[in-house]
């Protein structure tokens, strides 16, 4: 059975005839674009990565009927602001083929876009709107009641286990040559802890967390560029706020791609930084906490850092997580993490005083 028969199967699972074409460029799952009306979006679920991907399922429909609900008292339409997925002739959320390989569907939303790049501070806060409205809304969402799919994903001190194990195994036979990438991650230890730390003393609360807050995860209203849909909720577990504000800072306050092999065109945007916080702190209002507020702009340093050594341990495992389209892809999606992070901690004090201004 070829590829493009094996997919015409499986949207039948879900009572559909039409073709499908691959589409997007996410690092994990495999994304088709389905033709048919509504238009339809078909995943194949990375089972290397959701080991569990029954309970990532699980989570995605808890979490999108709960979105439904609010969005609906606010007078919103849930059809454009949360993800509509689709059933299978079982009534289940997702297809498991006979290969052992899990599929689930979702209307596309029509309409929007997406941005890799901020292309103005504007778009940016845009952004900030849609992931601080979406933690705002699941702010009574009972939290226990989320599996977590990826143990200990978000915690910076595990990252640097991982790390120093692939280093140990040195399984690509890669190590010598980074060698430099090595001790910058090793100096930059001293800040592991900090918001696992905040966590376990209770000054930094658990919530619901998107996990992935990049740019391109919010959907912008074609026309008017609002912010207006959540995607890609894999990663929906319990966390820390400072995790997804982080994370969104460092891949959208970049002035160049992830991936990017000139780290002259890499630096860290002060200007969308304030933009971002500003809108982010506008949604969540007052229940964010002091000492969260105090570890905001940490935060940023803290993830990207994070994010660095998840690619470099990925680059020392022979490139075995992240999808990589050219020779030593994670590495330079490393390289540029570490630039920002070198440029972050200089900045720090400058975005403690425009955290404090709003």
């Amino acid at each position: 059975m070829s590829i493009m028969e094996k997919l015409v199967h499986i949207l039948e699972q879900f009572n559909i005839k039409a073709d499908a074409l691959p589409h997007g460029n996410g690092h994990i799952n495999s994304t088709f674009l389905v033709d048919c009306t509504p238009r339809v979006i078909l995943q194949r679920i990375n089972t290397n990565v959701f080991r569990r991907p029954e309970e990532v399922m699980e989570n995605i429909m808890a979490v999108t009927s709960y979105l439904r609900e609010e969005i609906e008292k606010s007078g919103g339409d849930p059809k454009k602001e949360t993800l509509t997925f689709l059933r299978t002739k079982e009534g289940l959320p997702y297809y498991k083929d006979a290969d052992g390989d899990y599929y689930r569907a979702y209307y596309f939303v029509e309409d929007t876009i997406s941005l890799e790049q901020a292309q103005t501070p504007a778009d940016f806060a845009e952004a900030a709107h849609g992931f601080g409205r979406f933690q705002r809304m699941l702010a009574n969402f009972p939290a226990d009641r989320l599996y977590e799919t990826i143990e200990k994903f978000h915690d910076t001190a595990n990252r640097f286990a991982q790390l120093e194990d692939a280093i140990a195994k040195d399984a690509a036979g890669r190590a010598a040559s980074v060698a430099e990438e090595i001790a910058f991650a090793r100096a930059y230890a001293k800040y592991a802890t900090a918001i696992t730390d905040a966590i376990a003393e209770g000054t930094v609360p658990l919530r619901v967390t998107h996990n992935d807050t990049k740019l391109n995860n919010v959907l912008l209203d074609a026309k008017t560029r609002k912010g207006i849909c959540v995607i890609d909720l894999d990663t929906v577990m319990p966390g820390s706020m400072l995790y997804d504000y982080g994370d969104a800072l460092r891949f959208g306050a970049s002035t160049g791609a992830e991936d990017e092999t000139d780290l002259g065109k890499i630096h860290f945007d002060l200007e969308k930084f304030e933009a971002f916080t500003a809108a982010f702190l506008e949604e969540l209002g007052d229940s964010v906490t002091p000492k969260e507020r105090e570890l905001m702009p940490l935060s940023a340093l803290i993830i990207t850092l994070e994010i660095g050594i998840r690619f470099l341990a990925d680059h020392l495992n022979g490139d075995v997580y992240f999808s990589i389209h050219r020779e030593n892809h994670n590495l330079d999606r490393c390289r540029t993490q570490f630039k920002l992070v070198s440029e972050i901690e200089q900045y720090l004090p400058k975005m403690a005083e425009i955290v404090a201004r709003y």
